[in-house]
C-alpha cells in the first residue's frame, strides 16, 4: 500500500499546500479529499478529518497533524529529534488549523495561488548569459586602455610593481598577491590575456565549456585586480570576482541550485544594506540632513547628461529622493528573506533604484552586476513566460533536476560555512571593532582571494567638484590642456555617456582632485609619461594639443566646477560653470628638456 495524505478538501488553505507537497513528492506519496476517501478508513474520526491531515502508512498505521507533515516529506528525523521539536510543531500546527482563513488569505497575499518548489535552472541560465556579457566588457575596456594604464611605457608599469612586491614580501607574494602576471608582464602579455578574457567571456555567453570558462575568467580578472594597482581598486571590480567566484559552483542539482542562489541572495543583501549603513554609520550631515542630492548629480565622478537634468528638479524633490534611496537601501534588502511575493516586491525597489542610478551616472558595469546579482530573488516561475531561451534550453530548463549526491551536498555545506561568516564580517566591521578574531582571521587569510567584499558608495558625500585640469607648454607662458574623452574639461561640452565602459584614467582624476599630487605618485607618473610623449598614455586622452612632440612643460590647475543653470546654459551653452581653485602641480619639465 503506497502512504496516503487524507486532507479536508474543503479547505483552500489545505489545497494550496497539499498541491505544493505533491510536486515535493512526486509519486512517493498519494493524496486524496476526506470527502472521498474518508469512509474507507472508519478507524479515524470524522472530526479528525476537519482538524488535522491524516497520513495513512503504508503498514496502515495513522499519523495526523505536524507529525503526518513531517513524514510526507521525509524529515521526520527532525520531528523525532526532540520531544521539544516535536511539541512546538504540534503546537504551531494546531495554532495554524484553527486560523486556516486567514493563514489562507496570508499565503494568497504571499505567495499566490499556486506555490511551486523554487527552481533556478532558468534563473542561473539568463544569470550566465548577463554575466558573460559583463566580463567581455570589463576585459573589452581593459585590453584597449592597459598599455596605457600598466605597460612598460604606461603610467604604473605591472613589472615594476612586481618588482616591488617581490622584493618585499618574498616567497609570501603567492599567496599575497595572486596573479599569473609573476611569471610574465610585458605589453603583449597583458593585451593577450585581456583579450583572452573577451574570448573566454564568449564561450560563456555561447554556453559552451561554463565551469571551465568561469574558472579561468576568475583567475585572469584576479591576476589582473593585482597588477592594476589603483586603477583596479574599484567596488566593481571586487565585486565582479565575488560574483564570478560563485558562479564557478553552478550545477544542475536541486541542492546546488537552491545553495548558490542563496549565497547569491546573501550578497545581494550585504551590497543594498552595507550601501545605506556606510551612509548613516560615517555620520556625513548631507544624508542625515536628506540633502545629499542637492550635490550627488554634478559632484559625482561622470555624471551623465541626464545627471544634469534631474539636478535641476526641485529641492524637496531631491530631499525626497535622498530618503527614498535610504529607505530602499536599508529597508528592501530584508525583503530578500521574506516569502515570494514579498521577496519580488523587493526585488522590484532595488532593480528600480540601479535603473536611476544607471541612467545618472556612468559606473561602468557596477550597475549590470547588481541586477545580475539581483536575478536570484525571481525563480524560474517568476521569469517563465517573459524570458526567451532557445528550444535546446528551453527543454533542458523543463527537465527535472538530479537528485544531489553526497559530494554535492559536502562541497555545497563547504561553501555556505565559508561565504556566510566571512559576509557577516564585511558586515560587522561596519558596526562595530570587535569582531570575534576567528572570523578576523578567517577574513585576512582569504582576503587576497576576493571571494567576499565590503561595499558601500559614497558614504560622505563630497558637495564640491574639484577638477584638475592638465596644461602643456613649449615656452612656460602659452599654455594648453589636455583633454580627457568623459571627464569635465571643456564647459561647453556636454556630460557624455560611457557606461558600461569604464576610463580609468578618467575615473582615477576624480579621486586625485580630493587629495595632493603628493599622496597620488602614479598622477607625477602620468606627467612624467606627457613630457616624454608616450603614445600610449596619448591614446588614453581625449585631445591631445601636442600631437607631433610633446611639450618641454606640463603643469595642474584646478577649478571648482559645478552644473550651469537654465539661463546659462540659454544664454552661453555651457553645461559646466567654473571658477579657479588654484595650483594641483607647479611646472614641471624633464631634465633632459630643461637642461638644453
Amino acid at each position: 500500500m503506497q502512504p496516503l495524505l487524507i486532507y479536508d478538501g474543503r479547505c483552500g488553505f489545505c489545497r494550496i499546500w497539499v498541491d505544493y507537497g505533491k510536486r515535493l513528492t512526486g509519486e512517493r506519496i498519494d493524496y486524496a479529499p476526506s470527502q472521498e476517501v474518508g469512509g474507507r478508513f472508519p478507524q479515524i474520526p470524522p472530526k479528525s478529518f476537519s482538524e488535522a491531515v491524516q497520513l495513512v502508512r503504508a503498514d496502515g498505521s495513522i499519523a495526523s497533524g505536524a507529525c503526518a507533515v513531517f513524514e510526507t516529506l521525509g524529515l521526520e528525523r527532525i520531528y523525532e529529534s526532540s520531544r521539544w521539536v516535536a511539541a512546538f510543531s504540534e503546537a504551531l500546527y494546531r495554532f495554524i488549523a484553527r486560523r486556516r482563513s486567514f493563514f489562507y488569505w496570508l499565503t494568497r497575499l504571499t505567495f499566490g495561488k499556486r506555490i511551486e518548489p523554487a527552481r533556478f535552472a532558468l534563473t542561473q541560465w539568463l544569470f550566465l548569459r548577463l554575466l558573460a556579457a559583463i566580463y567581455i566588457v570589463a576585459f573589452a575596456s581593459l585590453a584597449v586602455q592597459m598599455t596605457g594604464l600598466l605597460g612598460e611605457h604606461g603610467i604604473s608599469p605591472a613589472h615594476e610593481f612586481f618588482e616591488r612586491v617581490g622584493t618585499n614580501l618574498g616567497w609570501m607574494r603567492w599567496w599575497a598577491a595572486p596573479s599569473l602576471f609573476w611569471w610574465n608582464s610585458t605589453d603583449l602579455v597583458l593585451a593577450g590575456a585581456a583579450w583572452a578574457g573577451v574570448a573566454l567571456g564568449a564561450v560563456l555567453l555561447a554556453g559552451y565549456l561554463e565551469r571551465l570558462a568561469l574558472v579561468l575568467l576568475y583567475v585572469l580578472y584576479l591576476s589582473f585586480s593585482l597588477a592594476g594597482q589603483e586603477f583596479l581598486s574599484f567596488q566593481w571590480d571586487a565585486l565582479l570576482l565575488e560574483t564570478g567566484f560563485l558562479a564557478i559552483f553552478f550545477g544542475h542539482t536541486r541542492t546546488t541550485q537552491k545553495t548558490i542562489a542563496w549565497l547569491y541572495r546573501w550578497l545581494a543583501f550585504r551590497l543594498y544594506f552595507l550601501s545605506g549603513l556606510v551612509k548613516l554609520a560615517s555620520g556625513d550631515p548631507t544624508w542625515r540632513s536628506l540633502s545629499a542630492l542637492d550635490f550627488h548629480y554634478w559632484t559625482q565622478p561622470l555624471p551623465t547628461i541626464v545627471a544634469w537634468y534631474t539636478d535641476k528638479l526641485p529641492r524637496w524633490f531631491q530631499h525626497t529622493s535622498t530618503f527614498l534611496v535610504l529607505a530602499v537601501e536599508l529597508g528592501a534588502p530584508f525583503l530578500i528573506f521574506m516569502p515570494r511575493r514579498i521577496r519580488l516586491f523587493g526585488a522590484g525597489l532595488l532593480l528600480g533604484l540601479e535603473a536611476l542610478i544607471f541612467l545618472t551616472g556612468n559606473y561602468t558595469f557596477f550597475n549590470l552586476l547588481a541586477v545580475a546579482i539581483t536575478l536570484f530573488l525571481f525563480d524560474d516561475q517568476a521569469l517563465r513566460g517573459i524570458v526567451w531561451t532557445p528550444r535546446r534550453v528551453r527543454e533542458w530548463l523543463m527537465s527535472e533536476p538530479a537528485r544531489t549526491g553526497r559530494a554535492g551536498r559536502l562541497a555545497a555545506a563547504v561553501l555556505t560555512l565559508l561565504i556566510l561568516p566571512l559576509g557577516l564580517v564585511r558586515i560587522l566591521e561596519n558596526m562595530t571593532p570587535q569582531v570575534p578574531e576567528p572570523l578576523q582571521a578567517l577574513a585576512r587569510y582569504t582576503s587576497p582571494f576576493q571571494v567576499v567584499n565590503s561595499y558601500g558608495l559614497f558614504a560622505v558625500m563630497t558637495t564640491e567638484r574639484i577638477e584638475i585640469v592638465v596644461e602643456g607648454s613649449e615656452d612656460g607662458e602659452q599654455w594648453r590642456a589636455y583633454e580627457f574623452p568623459y571627464k569635465p574639461g571643456d564647459v561647453s561640452r556636454a556630460p557624455r555617456w560611457a557606461a558600461p565602459y569604464q576610463p580609468r584614467l578618467d575615473w582615477q582624476m576624480w579621486f586625485a582632485a580630493l587629495s595632493d599630487y603628493r599622496t597620488n605618485p602614479w598622477f607625477v607618473a602620468f606627467v612624467e609619461r606627457l613630457l616624454e610623449g608616450s603614445p600610449e598614455v596619448a591614446a588614453l586622452l581625449g585631445k591631445n594639443p601636442f600631437p607631433d612632440h610633446p611639450p618641454r612643460f606640463v603643469r595642474a590647475v584646478t577649478y571648482d566646477y559645478r552644473f550651469s543653470t537654465w539661463e546659462e546654459h540659454r544664454e552661453t551653452g555651457a553645461w559646466w560653470h567654473r571658477e579657479p581653485r588654484g595650483q594641483y602641480l607647479p611646472p614641471v619639465g624633464l631634465r633632459t628638456t630643461a637642461s638644453k
